[in-house]
């Protein structure tokens, strides 16, 4: 696409979609220009607080209506199969909120819809968006610590999330699919893809359904081991919310990135320590503003992409390899063995 401005329309306007609004404003080349959402409360909250016009309570009239140039879909997960291939029926290229879909098989078939469509399909997978996940990324790229051979992704919280999306108690499923893909998705970014995982997991909080700590060990590709570790179950002296850990060592130094956005390397050249704190956006706010910053930079890197015709970073394709070890966290957990990441994706 080579259109100066590309429009777009988001379904759902629900907690997160905001952040997402919010973001398209400060887009540069992008922006929404209509808005759906079941609930009509919400539809006039969010298209008054953004001067959004065309609003609709339904989806498919919505795209039978036209007039943008790709979807940015924020809903529940229920609903993502549907309405990705409701995009691909209308050939108009597609963002869905993770977690991908209901089930692996729904994933790769929301993938292949898009492809056979010959549309764009990208998850707002934003965490890798992070300005100091982006700042570990590229440390390694430079070669500071040489070829790293162990790694550890922690995101250990006493955050009541629970506050603002009740929903979030009710599900079988809890923190490895609402916060573990997202720490999945980081340590794949940073380590490679992973041929083995093993998990364990807990619910310590009784007043909720799923679990609310996980511990994987993941074998990649490359020969690296690494551990994720999530817990909102995990009471701390300084509350670290929503800020992801890692360590990583390599074979010429080791890397830190600490409580604070402190990235500390040490090799050869000594120790070095940087500063790598997101930046607070006009319309951010603390501590919630890192995930914030990284909803700007993914839908930025979007536009940009859409309009290069390159793929994104977190493309469908790319995210059913991080969804896959959801699935295998899962399973692992449920039968106390290591699952295999390639029998996932056949």
């Amino acid at each position: 696409m080579d259109m100066a401005e590309l429009n777009g329309a988001l379904i759902g306007c629900g907690f997160f979609a905001v952040n997402q609004m919010h973001g398209w404003k400060d887009v540069d080349g992008a922006g929404i220009v209509a808005i759906c959402d079941r609930d009509p409360e919400r539809l006039k909250v969010v298209g008054n607080q953004f001067g959004i016009a065309r609003r609709y309570t339904d989806a498919a009239q919505m795209f039978a209506d036209g007039g943008f140039d790709f979807v940015d879909i924020a809903t529940t997960v229920q609903s993502h199969r549907a309405l990705v291939e409701m995009a691909a029926a209308h050939k108009i290229p597609a963002i869905c909120q993770k977690p991908f879909a209901p089930t692996l098989d729904d994933a790769k078939a929301m993938v292949k819809a898009c492809r056979d469509a010959g549309i764009p399909l990208m998850i707002h997978e934003n965490f890798r968006w992070q300005t100091p996940i982006q700042a570990v990324r590229k440390a390694l790229e430079a070669g500071a610590i040489g070829t790293p051979f162990w790694g550890r992704f922690s995101f250990r919280s006493g955050f009541d999330v629970f506050a603002a999306q009740p929903y979030l108690a009710e599900g079988s499923r809890f923190i490895i699919e609402d916060l573990g893909i997202h720490t999945l998705d980081i340590a794949r970014f940073i380590l490679g893809d992973v041929t083995s995982l093993t998990a364990r997991t807990k619910r310590v909080n009784p007043d909720i359904k799923g679990e609310d700590v996980a511990t994987i060990l993941m074998d990649h590709e490359n020969g690296a081991t690494s551990i994720v570790d999530v817990s909102y179950a995990t009471k701390q002296a300084v509350e670290p919310f929503p800020e992801t850990l890692i360590e990583l060592d390599g074979s010429a130094g080791s890397l830190r990135l600490s409580q604070g956005y402190r990235l500390t390397i040490t090799n050869a050249s000594g120790i070095d320590v940087t500063d790598v704190s997101p930046r607070l956006l006009s319309w951010a706010s603390r501590p919630w503003h890192n995930i914030q910053e990284s909803v700007f930079a993914i839908q930025q890197h979007w536009a940009d992409s859409l309009k290069a015709g390159v793929e994104t970073s977190t493309s469908g394709a790319d995210n059913l390899k991080t969804f896959a070890l959801v699935e295998a966290a899962y399973a692992s957990a449920a039968s106390g063995q290591p699952v295999d990441i390639g029998g996932l994706l056949r």
